[in-house]
C-alpha cells in the first residue's frame, strides 16, 4: 500500500484532499484510481487507510476508512551527527539512515571535511537532504518525516551532549564494544560519525570531554558513508528494533 504524510490530524470517515507533488505521483506516475487504497500517516504517529474517491484537476479526494497507531518507529530516538563527505555521498546516508529508523539528521563540519560549500550552497543541499529523507520515509512507511538539521561545527555539536540519555563518538582511533555502552534506559541516543580522513585527536578529546563514550565499530577501517549505516544497524540490533 503506497504511503503518504498528512500535517492533518483524522479520524474514521473524514474525507481529505491531496494536492502538490503526491497528487502528482498519485495520479501520473502510480497511475491509480478510483477505489484503490493508500495510507495517510499523520503527524501524530496515526495511520490512516484511504480509499480514493475520486481525482480530478484540484487533486485525489480519499475517504478515510480507519485510524491506527502507527507501529513502525523504533523506541529509541537517535540523532546521527555526520561530518559532510563529498559529492552525493551525503545523499546515501541520508536515505539509508532514515529506511534505518534515525529520528533526526544533523550533518556537522569538521576540521577534516574535505566539502566545504558556502551558505547558499548548503542551502540548496538541505533542500535536497530533505526531498531524500522525504521520500525514504515514505518508501520505508515510517511514522515521521526524519529531521534533517542545517550544518553544525562540531564544537556546537559537542555542547549539546547533555540534552541525550547516551552519546557514543565511533572513532578510528579505537573503543569500546557498543554493547558494553547501551543500556536499557538509553532513548535518546547521539552518534557522531566523522569524515574521509577521521576526525582530529583534539576533536575526539572534545567530545569525550562533552560526555560522549568512544565505541569501535570493529576491526576495520569503514567508508565515510559506511560507517553512520553500520552503527545505526548495530544500534538498532542492540536495542531490540531490528526484531
Amino acid at each position: 500500500m503506497d504511503w503518504f504524510f498528512t500535517d492533518e490530524i483524522l479520524k474514521k470517515g473524514d474525507s481529505c484532499l491531496i494536492t502538490g507533488e503526491d497528487a502528482d505521483h498519485i495520479k501520473k506516475s502510480l497511475r491509480m484510481s478510483a477505489g484503490e487504497v493508500i495510507t495517510l500517516c499523520g503527524r501524530d504517529k496515526s495511520e490512516y487507510p484511504c480509499i480514493i474517491e475520486h481525482i480530478n484537476a484540484d487533486g485525489v479526494q480519499v475517504r478515510v476508512s480507519d485510524s491506527l497507531e502507527c507501529t513502525h518507529e523504533p523506541d529509541i530516538e537517535v540523532t546521527l551527527y555526520f561530518a559532510l563527505t563529498k559529492g552525493d555521498k551525503p545523499e546515501t546516508v541520508i536515505q539509508k539512515s532514515v529506511e534505518l529508523g534515525v529520528h533526526t539528521i544533523i550533518p556537522m563540519m569538521t576540521e577534516r571535511c574535505i566539502s566545504r560549500p558556502d551558505a547558499k550552497s548548503m542551502e540548496k543541499k538541505l533542500i535536497r537532504y530533505r526531498k531524500i529523507a522525504l521520500q525514504a520515509a515514505m518508501q520505508s512507511r515510517r511514522g515521521i518525516i526524519p529531521e534533517v538539521g542545517a550544518l553544525t561545527g562540531l564544537t556546537a555539536a559537542a555542547g549539546t551532549l547533555s540534552q541525550y540519555d547516551r552519546a557514543i563518538l565511533f572513532y578510528e582511533g579505537g573503543g569500546e564494544p557498543l554493547r558494553n555502552i547501551i543500556t536499557p534506559a538509553d532513548k535518546k541516543i547521539a552518534v557522531f560519525i566523522g569524515p574521509e580522513g577521521g576526525f582530529e585527536e583534539h576533536e575526539a578529546e572534545a567530545l569525550r570531554n562533552g560526555g560522549a563514550h568512544v565505541a569501535t565499530l570493529g576491526k576495520r577501517i569503514l567508508r565515510a558513508e559506511t560507517a553512520p549505516l553500520a552503527a545505526l544497524s548495530a544500534i538498532m540490533f542492540h536495542t531490540g528494533n531490528l526484531e
